[in-house]
């Protein structure tokens, strides 16, 4: 089964503890076997994705949304990018040179090309621009695949991308 992550970066230390222990109930309820989690590995619940896919001995699949992704990232969510991407058993860049809601936006599109399945780290609230969260789970709903959707409850943002 192939399941792809879209989510919030701005996570707080609780809430992503509890993101965690719900993605991870959500791929053991699908079955572990031969899972293949799909990401472009951001900060906050792309990487606490990838980790879970890994720990329960998935395959990961990356798309990375520009050649100048990883630097955009700040210190740590680039060095987790990086010790991720490493594991990754496939790697596929797109073709921009800066990351951007374009370029994220064709990358959300790619990850939903080639998926069973979305989990959606989301609070529910409107996309604050093109390749958001919101509008990712809006054209996998428009295509069929199925989305479940994971805000715990007493889960916080930020308000600043996590790094």
């Amino acid at each position: 089964m192939r399941i792809a992550i879209t989510g919030h970066r701005d996570l707080d230390e609780p809430t992503t503890v509890m993101v965690d222990e719900a993605i991870r109930r959500e791929l053991r309820a699908r079955g572990t076997r031969d899972i293949v989690g799909v990401s472009c590995l951001a900060a906050g619940a792309d990487q606490i994705f990838a980790r879970a896919v890994l720990s329960l001995g998935g395959r990961l699949d990356v798309v990375i949304p520009a050649t100048g992704y990883a630097a955009a990232l700040g210190p740590r969510a680039r060095d987790a990018f990086e010790e991720l991407k490493a594991h990754a058993s496939r790697v596929r860049a797109l073709p921009h040179l800066l990351p951007g809601p374009g370029p994220y936006r064709e990358a959300g599109l790619m990850m939903l090309d080639r998926v069973d399945h979305l989990i959606a780290v989301w609070d529910g609230t409107p996309a604050k621009g093109s390749g958001g969260t919101a509008e990712i789970v809006q054209h996998a709903r428009g295509r069929g695949v199925a989305v479940h959707v994971i805000w715990p409850q007493g889960a916080r943002r930020t308000g600043v991308s996590r790094e």
